[in-house]
Parts: C-alpha cells; structure tokens; sequence
C-alpha cells in the first residue's frame, strides 16, 4: 500500500497549476494536490503539512527561510530550456518546457528517491576551499578581476577556479549557480542583489 503524497502547488499560473495537478494525479497516484496563488496563501494552510512543494525560483528565493530548510521536499519549477544540463546539481529542478515524458521521469526520480537523499550532491564535496570562495564571489555578482583581487590570486587562475567549477557542478550560467549556492546554504539570498 503507498503512502498518499500530500502535494503544494505554489503557482501564480493557473493553467501552470492545473497542468501540474494534473500530471501529478494522472501519473502518480495517489496524490493529494493543493494548489496556491501566492506563498501567503499557501502558508495560511500551516505550510509545513506537505510532503512536497512545487514552485517557482522566485517563490523560493524570497521566502528562502521556509524552502531552504525543506529543500530536499522542494521542486523548482524553471523555464530555463538550458537548465535541465543543470539538473545533476540540483536534482529537485522540473523544466517546464521539457517534454511529458521526461518531465515524468524528473517527478518519478524525485518520488523513488529516499527524502534524506533529495536535493543533496556530491559537486559540493568536490568543491576546493578556494573554489567554494571564488563560486561565493561569483554568485554575488563579483567580476572576475575583483576576485582576483580580493583573494589575491591572478585572473587566470580565476578562470582556471570558474572552470573547475563549472565541470564539477555541471552548470554553465551565472543564474544556474546562484540557484546551487542558496539551495546548499553556500550563500543566503540576502547576499545577492534581486
């Protein structure tokens, strides 16, 4: 017998909502879906009764101190078409432009993953002292020749540290690691100028 999911839909869109309810209760059974407009409506429920949470970046960066400590029952929803090279960083990302199939897939591996192991990865371990410094900068918007300066290290190795991570991470844009540094409380969102 399966446990029935209880699932928070944090969507400003309808039909994004209705669409997801419905892929969810297609596929998944059984679930139990609560769809919200707002964050402040959603939290008017108690907030903390779900299994899962689906929702927005923005959603979730501004309301980091309820989603960071649930991040790994946390699905951000991106309309990044790049982002899905992402998803080895941060397992828990759904691309909303991506097929049926393999937004199903994304959702299955998320359900027959253990909770304790969702949203974790390895990447960070892998990450050098100097590197989690240099990804720290980089996330906050710091040109590359600033932090060569303020760690006192030349630019090229800079680029040679932004390669490094980049490769371990497995995410190529600027947007991407700053979704990787608040989601594994590198930075918190209060460091990054929305």
């Amino acid at each position: 017998m399966y446990h029935t999911k209880r699932i928070a839909i944090i969507l400003p869109d309808t039909l994004q909502s209705s669409g997801l309810q419905s892929i969810l209760t297609e596929y998944f059974a059984p679930v139990e879906t609560n769809c919200f407009s707002t964050y402040e409506s959603f939290m008017a429920t108690g907030g903390d009764i779900f299994d899962y949470y689906f929702t927005l970046s923005e959603t979730f960066v501004l309301n980091v101190d309820f989603f960071l400590p649930r991040k790994s029952k946390t699905v951000i929803l991106s309309d990044c078409p790049l982002c899905g090279a992402s998803q080895s960083a941060y397992t828990n990302l759904l691309t909303v432009r991506a097929p049926l199939e393999t937004l199903i897939e994304q959702i299955q591996q998320l359900f027959e993953n253990d909770v304790t192991n969702l949203g974790t990865s390895e990447g960070n371990k892998e990450l050098s002292a100097r590197e989690m410094e240099v990804l720290q900068l980089v996330v906050k918007g710091t040109i590359n020749k600033e932090i060569a300066d303020k760690l006192n290290i030349s630019l090229n190795t800079v680029l040679s540290h932004r390669k490094n991570i980049t490769a371990k991470l497995g995410i190529k844009t600027v947007s991407g690691l700053i979704f990787y540094a608040i989601m594994h409380g590198i930075i918190s969102a209060e460091d990054i100028d929305l």
